[in-house]
């Protein structure tokens, strides 16, 4: 589709990060911007910053786990503009936490952001994408969602929403509704997602502080995020992918290998393991492990 002057793109998550770096191209290219997010000082720097661009802009706090709040987007979207041309269902978070003993409620969290975000977004907004004539949808997932490892809670929101994404383009394209899809697919970016916890419910029970495992862990993911891609390098070839009507979009390509290894044991019948290969970014699967039983032993990592 063509972006530019009409173009209306609203943006969840869009205070810091990927979010931040899709509003700022999206307004390069002339497209009037919408962003939302959890975190209101954020916001509103947000919204200055690109209000420079010289397109109309609008900011709107929004969780959008809440359906009410993602609803009160919408909206405010519609009154203002009168229509949306693209949704960036972007918003997401990495909680902590053992997954298995640990409470459950970064699962409910994790879930309710990355999934039901998701799922509120794409329910809310599709009618009036519809209505416009020319519409495109991204859905932000992750390289978790094709191959896990990352952790659980995590891994399981981001496969879904690889599969809803999937499933939102089949129905498009076979109705033949002028909606593209697109599923955004990162590895390591340059985000603050490891300080995701910064944004915790008030109205849950705190999270657990990390064990000497978890640090372990930790340290090397804060490591590969620091070295990690641009967020406007992603947002350029989102930007592209809406323009092109084109579904994936993978901006670490050097994760496909795991991917593929892991669907070629799927084919096979084999039992799930760990890639033969280290994770792009992280050092040796064995060089990791060590260091986790010297920090549990009370060495030092």
């Amino acid at each position: 589709m063509e972006l530019g002057n009409g173009t209306v793109a609203v943006v969840t998550g869009a205070a810091s990060g990927i979010g931040l770096a899709l509003a700022d191209a999206f307004a390069a290219a002339g497209c009037a911007v919408v962003l939302a997010d959890v975190e209101t000082a954020a916001l509103a720097a947000a919204e200055q910053q690109i209000a420079v661009a010289g397109v109309d802009t609008l900011a709107v706090v929004t969780d959008v786990s809440k359906r009410d709040q993602v609803d009160a987007l919408a909206s405010r979207t519609l009154e203002r503009f009168g229509h949306v041309n693209v949704l960036c269902n972007n918003a997401g978070v990495a909680g902590g936490g053992d997954p298995w003993f640990g409470g459950v409620e970064s699962w409910e969290w994790v879930i309710g952001v990355n999934l039901w975000g998701v799922v509120h977004g794409v329910r809310t907004f599709l009618p009036h994408l519809i209505a416009s004539g020319s519409a495109h949808v991204v859905n932000t997932a992750s390289i978790a969602g094709l191959s896990p490892g990352f952790s659980p809670a995590y891994d399981a929101s981001k496969h879904a929403v690889v599969a809803l994404t999937e499933g939102l383009h089949n129905t498009m394209t076979t109705a033949h509704l002028p909606v593209g899809v697109s599923c955004l697919c990162p590895g390591w970016i340059r985000t603050n997602i490891a300080d995701a916890t910064r944004n915790w419910p008030s109205d849950m029970a705190p999270p657990v502080a990390p064990d000497a495992a978890a640090e372990v862990v930790m340290k090397h993911v804060r490591r590969a995020i620091d070295e990690g891609m641009q967020p406007a390098a992603v947002a350029d070839q989102v930007i592209d992918a809406v323009r092109e009507n084109r579904y994936w979009v993978f901006p670490n390509p050097e994760f496909l290998e795991s991917v593929v290894e892991r669907f070629h044991r799927i084919a096979e019948h084999l039992d799930p393991a760990p890639s033969s290969q280290a994770m792009p970014g992280m050092p040796p699967r064995e060089q990791i492990i060590a260091e986790v039983v010297a920090a549990l032993a009370g060495g030092h990592a």
